[in-house]
């Protein structure tokens, strides 16, 4: 029996697809991610030996020994091994590390990228191997070994002293956009202006002229009085045309998606956190079964680039003349941008045939929703510019100077697929010098706003005008945030459905402190200088110990001063004493809130919960006396002794099984409506635990008898 060729990809759903393309000598596996992990031993618990050039140790979780061993078994039989993990950095050095621990040669060409799960993608990708990129290696390893050190070390230091749970490199930076957007919010001052509008109808033609120039300068209305002096001057008096303009537009279409921009549009248009973003985006990719084939339906969704690839241009052009006609085929135009690393293509469709109404029966909801979304952009990118016939009218009322637009549409181009929520607006056919009257004027009253809190959306958008994070790590510093309660995603208003980040008082204190001693480190311009190392890193260009001597003594030396100099924050007393030691009782916080200990922790273990603020009495305990306190466990909230463990008395919130009016076939006790430890309802004997039965999902067991009246009756 001749051995097969193995390849090994990250993902399994993107192994069985990837299978189906290469046919009997091929055997394609998954690694599951990263199959090694930075140890947590050693120095300061780092797993890396600062003091020997960064040297790192790594270790294999217990979690992923099995799937190492099996695919070490698989190597040993293979013909050839070919590493074919995700086409960035992380995913090179998921390579890297599965060839030093499966013993896979380095110096040969066994390293294969493709950025779209097609069969002619992956067919080209495996007669083009490469070795592993050690340039790409050491710019994710040195990254790697940047958040372990500012993660461990910060985190450490900020958990002593005011107990914050952790902080980042990115993480803590974005932190402080959200933080230093509600600084703002509060300082702001809102102020009165008022606005001045001309209504005119001409040629059963309405239109509406806005004030915007007094006396040739810009107009500047503070108050009610200055607003109706112009009301007066103006309302029911001659207005003259003294400018007309008109003249064809042109509005160009949106590049195709990066992954930024598509979670910014899914975050608005189809209300998904990033994270469920990631997650549809990623299905699309590594392959779904549409009938005649199980193919990915868009190319890679961590990109930075919106560059097409010339054959797909190609190809969507025909599409375009074939099915909208010639005028609708526009020009290819790479948007450029000078922080994008530009590894691979924009995310668009992989083949411009497979429309989104041709696939829909195969697709979830959501996956329907965000491929649709994903193949107009793409579709539009590449068709003509709609163009708008425009006017603008200027009219002079004394000293006061009022300006009117308007457009109609005269070729929708690009709009024909991909619609926008533009509108006519008509402007009537004046002529220069001619004078017309309003039919009202009048005055408005508005105040400045403050700027909007962050969405996710929103904080996504500055995370990338600012460069810090890359396009695989968004979703995970928007979670980090949100679970270390930092800050809340709260609704902006009772009728918006937009959620925005409104910082905690802890989120706030972490970054206070940040500022306070590690200003020259946790910040905007600090983060996107470092990004910008470790793609230069990337290139080639800067070696990956020069980057990490010239970050960790000045680090270091801001850690000792912090941990000199940063105020700890002590537990607040409750003013009681503790029952077993007498020591004084002190409000902590742990995992599931905070909660009441002794302050001679780690000797005095007595502990209980805090009691709910809002002054429910839950009673006293049945069994000892002490007070029932409201406790929360792997299943919810429910009510027990403040005691435990010493009483662990708890209060049965369960009701009474509802009985369904059926027999159990097995023992002839009554069915009852059942709750699983995991809230589902399902149909189970009464007789339980002595009799196991379970009315099945299906059509097939026995089924249940019917109580008879007279069995009822008895």
């Amino acid at each position: 029996m001749s051995k097969k060729n193995l390849v090994i990809v990250e993902s399994p759903s993107k192994a069985n697809t990837i299978e189906r393309y290469l046919g009997d000598q091929y055997e394609v596996v998954a690694s599951k991610g990263h199959i090694c992990d930075l140890a947590t031993t050693g120095k300061g618990g780092l797993g890396i030996d600062v003091d020997n050039g960064f040297k790192t140790r790594y270790i294999i979780p217990a979690g992923k020994k099995q799937i190492v061993k099996q695919l070490k078994s698989k190597v040993e039989k293979a013909d050839k091994v070919l590493l074919a993990t995700d086409p960035d950095r992380e995913g090179e050095a998921i390579a890297y590390h599965l060839a030093n621990n499966l013993d896979i040669d380095l110096d040969e060409n066994n390293r294969v990228v493709f950025f779209e799960v097609t069969k002619p993608a992956v067919v080209k990708a495996i007669e083009n191997a490469r070795k592993v990129d050690m340039d790409l290696v050491d710019s994710q390893e040195t990254r790697r070994i940047l958040d372990r050190i500012i993660g461990f070390k910060l985190s450490t230091l900020l958990n002593s002293k005011i107990k914050s749970k952790s902080a980042g490199r990115v993480q803590s930076v974005a932190l402080k956009l959200i933080v230093d957007r509600e600084d703002e919010i509060n300082a702001f001052i809102s102020e009165e202006y008022w606005t001045i509008a001309a209504e005119f109808r001409y040629e059963e033609i309405d239109f509406v002229a806005d004030l915007t120039k007094i006396a040739g300068n810009k107009a500047k209305i503070n108050n009610k009085e200055e607003a109706d002096i112009i009301v007066n001057a103006c309302n029911k008096q001659p207005f003259k045309v003294v400018e007309l303009k008109e003249e064809v537009k042109n509005k160009k279409s949106r590049p195709p998606y990066i992954t930024s921009t598509l979670q910014q549009d899914a975050s608005t248009k189809l209300n998904f956190s990033s994270r469920k973003t990631n997650s549809v985006a990623q299905r699309l990719y590594e392959g779904i079964n549409i009938g005649s084939s199980v193919t990915g339906l868009i190319t890679y969704m961590r990109t930075d680039s919106n560059r097409l690839s010339q054959v797909f241009v190609s190809s969507a052009k025909d599409y375009i003349k074939q099915n909208y006609g010639e005028k609708y085929v526009g020009k290819y135009r790479a948007k450029t941008n000078k922080k994008a690393q530009d590894a691979h293509e924009a995310i668009r469709p992989t083949n411009i045939n497979n429309t989104p109404e041709s696939i829909k029966q195969y697709l979830s909801n959501d996956e329907y929703k965000l491929y649709k979304m994903i193949y107009e952009r793409t579709l539009a990118s590449l068709m003509a510019d709609s163009l708008y016939n425009s006017k603008s009218i200027k009219l002079l009322c004394s000293e006061y100077e009022y300006s009117a637009t308007g457009r109609t549409l005269i070729f929708d181009g690009y709009l024909r697929v991909y619609p926008e929520n533009d509108k006519d607006s008509l402007l009537p056919n004046l002529t220069e010098n001619q004078t017309i009257i309003p039919e009202k004027v009048e005055g408005k009253q508005h105040f400045t706003e403050p700027p909007l809190r962050y969405s996710e959306a929103r904080l996504i958008k500055a995370m990338e005008e600012n460069g810090i994070g890359r396009p695989s790590t968004y979703a995970t510093i928007i979670d980090t945030i949100t679970k270390r309660d930092y800050a809340k995603l709260q609704k902006s208003s009772e009728k918006s459905r937009t959620k925005v980040f409104v910082p905690t008082d802890q989120g706030i204190l972490t970054t206070r402190k940040l500022d306070e001693f590690f200003s020259s480190i946790i910040n905007v311009k600090y983060t996107a200088a470092m990004e910008s190392q470790l793609d230069e890193i990337a290139d080639g260009k800067m070696d990956k110990l020069t980057s990490l001597n010239e970050f960790y003594n000045p680090f270091m030396e801001l850690i000792d001063n912090a941990k000199e100099n940063m105020e700890k924050i002590e537990p607040v007393k409750t003013g009681e004493l503790c029952p077993e030691c007498g020591g004084e009782l002190v409000i902590r916080k742990g995992k599931y809130g905070e909660f009441v200990a002794c302050s001679n922790y780690p000797k005095c273990k007595y502990h209980h919960d805090l009691e709910s603020e809002n002054g429910v009495d839950h009673g006293t305990c049945p069994e000892c006396g002490n007070k029932l306190v409201e406790k929360r466990g792997r299943y919810g909230k429910f009510i027990a002794c403040s005691n435990y463990p010493e009483c662990k008395y708890i209060v049965n919130n369960k009701k009474p099984a509802k009985e369904t009016g059926e027999l159990c076939p097995e023992c002839n006790s009554p069915l009852v409506e059942r709750i699983s430890r995991y809230g589902n309802t399902f149909i189970g004997c009464s007789n339980y635990p002595k009799c196991r039965y379970i009315v099945p999902n299906k059509n097939k067991g026995a089924k249940p008898k019917k109580v008879s009246k007279k069995k009822k009756d008895e």
